[in-house]
């Protein structure tokens, strides 16, 4: 995986990250540069960590199912963007202003989880790990931390665009990869 690949799925994955720091900043009455900094932590940790985690587990079994990876990325990045899109259309959920533990930790978890779908992918398709989750967790904090800035200043009307975004950039490196795989196209 190149670069610009893996630069394109950290920001896909920032996605879900992003829209819930907008959703931070709506709610806080006052942001601060420590309320984006503790977003940025959080999200950008996790979803460091859930792809290194989803890997080497994978990276157990990937031997077996070698002749299937590419479609299981595939498949995994078309859910996982799918899912994205649709929750796009949801209702916007209410968030607390509570930028502490025991709000931000499972935030940070629900919002990582397909990072770690992801990080099975990866193992499938042999990529460095230890240059892709310090991307997705350097692009989440950046996102996250401008999201909370953003919240703060332009209102909750872009998360539902922001995560229609991710979800796309997600199902089109998917398609990516099967084609290459299948030798239709070639990069």
């Amino acid at each position: 995986m190149n670069p610009i690949e893996l630069f394109i799925i950290a920001i896909g994955l920032s996605m879900d990250a992003f829209a819930v720091s907008i959703a931070k900043g709506l709610s806080a009455k006052q942001v601060t540069v420590r309320h984006s900094a503790t977003a940025g932590i959080y999200f950008g940790g996790f979803q460091a960590l859930m792809p290194l985690i989803g890997f080497l587990v994978a990276n157990t079994f990937s031997d077996a199912i070698t002749q299937f990876d590419h479609w299981v990325a595939f498949i995994l990045l078309a859910l996982i963007g799918g899912n994205m899109i649709r929750e796009s259309f949801g209702e916007e959920e209410n968030e607390s202003p509570d930028f502490g533990p025991k709000k931000m930790f499972p935030l940070a978890v629900a919002t990582s989880i397909d990072a770690l779908a992801v990080g099975v992918s990866f193992a499938f398709l042999k990529v460095n790990i230890w240059t892709a989750a310090p991307t997705i967790g350097a692009v989440t904090f950046a996102f996250s931390f401008v999201g909370v800035q953003i919240g703060a200043r332009l209102g909750g009307k872009s998360r539902p665009l922001a995560e229609r975004i991710g979800g796309a950039l997600l199902i089109l490196l998917g398609i990516k990869i099967l084609l290459e795989h299948l030798d239709i196209i070639a990069f």
